[in-house]
């Protein structure tokens, strides 16, 4: 048991004992629960399948999706359940920034469970959540109803994996009661973008792209947050987006589908950034002839890391995942610069 949590108990017995003592009424009562709980205030939170209605502070948090798993640990919450992400992990099965944290603090790291389209709703119930976590997640309407019948559950304001990362952290923030302290968090990490901020890519533009198998290709928005990282560093997201955008919104996925028949329309753009499922795929997209014509990429100024986790932490912007991958996209950034020169 936390040193935090004996002292909410002892506070706890010494209001009750009071309360008994002193033969205290109804409202006496309600004054005593209000004491127990410390300094936290109800809130309730709306989304885009129901409402979260937090009425105590929550101390055994689960989260799903990406993000809140960093937010929660930062904020001092480490949960006791989070969605497995085996994709991205390092050899203990956990994201190398959350092992890497979690360890720091000598606490033990969260319960694992299958999420997405197989998610495991019984697995979450037995680690008896007092509140559960999911604003950039892909939970359905169903998934949901099943999830608040266990715990208050936080889902996305609007469209699945939609969330801007300020938003999922203060969101988060909310929830556990510590808002101010999320507020924080969201200033330090744009400090920390603004000092990676680099005058060398002022005036290159890029877009971030991705496929899934031969054929395809879609460009993300600025506001997707792996954008938004690289943005942060000085480059600036092609125009054509908004373009792009009108035409080929794909309603979910924070991006436009454009499909490699219209390749050319990223001719402008300086820089490519994208990343593959494996080496294979990787193969397989590149002998594409239409894909491997697109300017950025005939020259090679692409960045294209093959790390697992890194791929993983450069599309997440929270408060353990930007100092952990900022000193790792500099290097390949430059790399891909260089090839502007040649």
């Amino acid at each position: 048991m936390s040193a935090q949590l004996l002292r909410r108990f002892a506070a706890a017995g010494t209001v009750i004992a009071f309360a008994l003592t002193a033969g205290a009424c109804s409202q006496d009562s309600k004054d005593t629960e209000a004491q127990t709980a410390g300094d936290f205030e109800p809130v309730t939170i709306e989304h885009a399948l129901g409402k979260a209605e937090i009425k105590t502070e929550p101390e055994r948090v689960v989260t799903l999706g990406q993000g809140s798993t960093e937010t929660a640990i930062a904020l001092g919450k480490t949960p006791v359940g989070m969605e497995e992400y085996a994709w991205g992990s390092d050899d203990s099965g956990y994201m190398p920034w959350i092992h890497e944290a979690i360890e720091e603090k000598g606490e033990e790291l969260p319960e694992q469970f299958q999420g997405d389209t197989e998610l495991d709703v019984e697995a979450i119930a037995e680690l008896d959540p007092d509140v559960i976590l999911a604003p950039w997640s892909g939970i359905t309407q169903e998934q949901y109803d099943q999830l608040t019948d266990i715990a208050p559950t936080v889902a996305y304001p609007e469209q699945p994996w939609t969330i801007e990362w300020d938003e999922q952290i203060t969101t988060i923030g909310k929830a556990l009661g510590e808002e101010e302290e999320s507020e924080g968090l969201v200033e330090d990490i744009k400090t920390q973008l603004s000092d990676a901020k680099r005058k060398e890519y002022e005036g290159l533009t890029f877009s971030f792209i991705y496929n899934s198998g031969p054929g395809t290709l879609g460009v993300f928005y600025p506001s997707e947050q792996r954008v938004s990282m690289v943005s942060a560093l000085g480059l600036t997201p092609d125009p054509v987006i908004d373009e792009l955008k009108k035409d080929y919104d794909e309603p979910g996925t924070d991006s436009a589908l454009i499909g490699l028949e219209n390749a050319d329309k990223l001719n402008d753009s300086d820089l490519i950034f994208t990343f593959y499922s494996d080496e294979k795929s990787r193969k397989e997209i590149e002998r594409q002839s239409v894909y491997a014509n697109i300017p950025a990429i005939k020259a090679g100024a692409v960045v294209a890391p093959d790390d697992q986790p890194f791929v993983t932490g450069s599309s997440i912007i929270n408060p353990l995942t930007v100092p952990w991958t900022l000193e790792r996209y500099v290097p390949m950034i430059d790399e891909a610069v260089k090839k502007l020169d040649k």
